[in-house]
C-alpha cells in the first residue's frame, strides 16, 4: 500500500528525528568525528528538529523545504556539524531538485556548483592549498551528488512523460483519422439512400392513373430507405465527421469479404472461412465489420507466426460477431494503429471490440449492435 505524500512527508521527518535522537544519544557522531561535545545535547536536538519541520514540505513546498533545512544545517555547521542535520538536509536537497520547478532546479544547481567552487577556492587561498582538495571532496560529495542524481532521475522522468504524451498524440490522431474515414463510408451510404427515395418518389410522380398497389409498393420502399437514411445520418454526426478532402465513394461492404480472403491467401496465408448472412445489415454496422476484417487480415499477413488463419462471421439476433484468428508468437502481434482503428470502429456503432493472445493464437474478436 502506497501512502499518500501528504502522510509520507511526516512519517519520513518523524523517521529522521528519530535517527538522529538514536544518533545523539548513543554518541555515534562522536565516534565518527563529528560534532562539538561541548553543545548540549537540547540544542542538537532543537536544530535538529527545525532540519526536519522543512522535511515535511519537501513535496509539496520543496522551496519552503529547502530553505529551513539549509537555515538549521548552516546553524549546526557553526556549532560543528553533527550527521543527522546534514542527512536531513541531503534529503531534502534530492527531493527540491527532483520535485521542484524547472527555475527551482536550475537555482539549486547553480548555487551548488558555486558553493563548491568557492568553498574549494577559500580554503586553497586562506589555508593549505591541499586542504582544499579535501574540502571540495566532502562539498560535492554531500551537495553536489544528491543533485546529480537528481537531475539524472527528473531527466529520465521527463523523458518517459514525453514519451508517454507523444504516444497519446498518436493515439488521438488515429482514433480522429479513423472516424473521418467512418463518417466519409457512412456519407456514402446516406447518400445511396436518399438517391434511392428520390428516384422512387420521381416514379410515383409519373404514374398518370395512379395504381394504389404500385404506389403502395414504392412508398413503402421509400419509408424504408428514409428510415435507414435516418439512421446513418445519425450515426454519421455521432462520429463528428471533420472537413477534409473529399474521397472516392465508399464501396467497402461485408458481402465482398470474400475478396480479402482470396488477398490475404494470394499474400501466402491459408485462410479458412466461415460466412453468415450479411444481407440488409445497418450501413454502419456492414461497413466497421468490413473495415475490422480487412485490418485484421492485414495484421495477420504482416506478424502471423504460421500459415494458417481463420475468418468467422456469425450473425445472431441482435448482434453481428467477427472473429478472425491467427497464429501467434511472442511477437505476432499489431505494431501501429490498426487496433485502435478496429477499436474506435466497433465502439463508434456501440459494439464491443476485444484482442490478444489465446491458446497460442492471435484472436481479434468485434461484437456489432443490429
Amino acid at each position: 500500500m502506497t501512502l499518500h505524500r501528504r502522510y509520507r512527508d511526516p512519517l519520513v521527518a518523524a523517521a529522521s528525528f528519530a535517527g538522529g535522537l538514536v544518533v545523539h544519544l548513543l554518541d555515534v557522531d562522536l565516534l565518527l568525528g563529528g560534532r562539538d561535545p561541548g553543545v548540549p545535547l537540547g540544542t542538537r536536538l532543537a536544530i535538529l528538529a527545525v532540519a526536519c519541520a522543512g522535511q515535511c514540505f519537501r513535496h509539496r513546498a520543496p522551496a519552503v523545504a529547502l530553505v529551513v533545512a539549509a537555515s538549521a544545517t548552516a546553524v549546526d555547521l557553526a556549532l560543528g556539524p553533527s550527521l543527522p542535520t546534514i542527512a536531513v538536509l541531503i534529503d531534502v536537497l534530492f527531493a527540491a531538485a527532483l520535485h521542484g520547478s524547472r527555475r527551482l532546479h536550475q537555482v539549486i544547481v547553480g548555487a551548488v556548483a558555486a558553493l563548491t567552487v568557492g568553498v574549494t577556492a577559500v580554503v586553497a587561498v586562506v589555508g593549505d592549498w591541499r586542504l582544499s582538495f579535501y574540502a571540495g571532496l566532502q562539498v560535492f560529495s554531500l551537495l553536489v551528488v544528491p543533485v546529480w542524481w537528481a537531475t539524472n532521475v527528473r531527466r529520465h522522468r521527463e523523458g518517459a512523460e514525453q514519451v508517454a504524451r507523444i504516444a497519446e498524440l498518436d493515439r488521438r490522431a488515429a482514433v480522429g483519422a479513423e472516424r473521418n474515414r467512418m463518417a466519409r463510408d457512412l456519407h456514402d451510404v446516406v447518400a445511396g439512400h436518399l438517391s434511392a427515395i428520390a428516384i422512387q418518389s420521381e416514379a410515383v410522380l409519373s404514374l398518370r392513373d395512379g395504381d394504389p398497389e404500385t404506389s403502395r409498393t414504392v412508398l413503402k420502399s421509400v419509408r424504408e430507405n428514409s428510415v435507414r437514411a435516418l439512421s446513418e445520418m445519425r450515426m454519421m454526426i455521432d462520429v463528428l465527421r471533420a472537413d477534409g478532402p473529399p474521397d472516392a465513394p465508399a464501396t467497402a461492404r461485408l458481402s465482398e469479404v470474400g475478396v480479402l480472403v482470396d488477398s490475404a491467401r494470394a499474400a501466402g496465408l491459408d485462410v479458412r472461412f466461415r460466412g453468415a448472412d450479411v444481407d440488409d445489415l445497418p450501413g454502419a454496422v456492414d461497413v466497421a465489420a468490413y473495415r475490422i476484417t480487412q485490418e485484421a487480415l492485414t495484421n495477420a499477413v504482416r506478424h502471423a507466426s504460421g500459415p494458417c488463419a481463420s475468418v468467422e462471421l456469425e450473425r445472431q439476433v441482435r448482434r453481428l460477431v467477427v472473429v478472425v484468428r491467427n497464429a501467434a508468437d511472442g511477437t505476432a502481434r499489431d505494431s501501429g494503429t490498426g487496433l485502435v482503428s478496429m477499436a474506435e470502429r466497433a465502439h463508434a456503432v456501440g459494439g464491443e471490440f476485444s484482442a490478444g493472445r489465446a491458446g497460442g493464437e492471435w484472436v481479434v474478436r468485434a461484437e456489432l449492435p443490429l
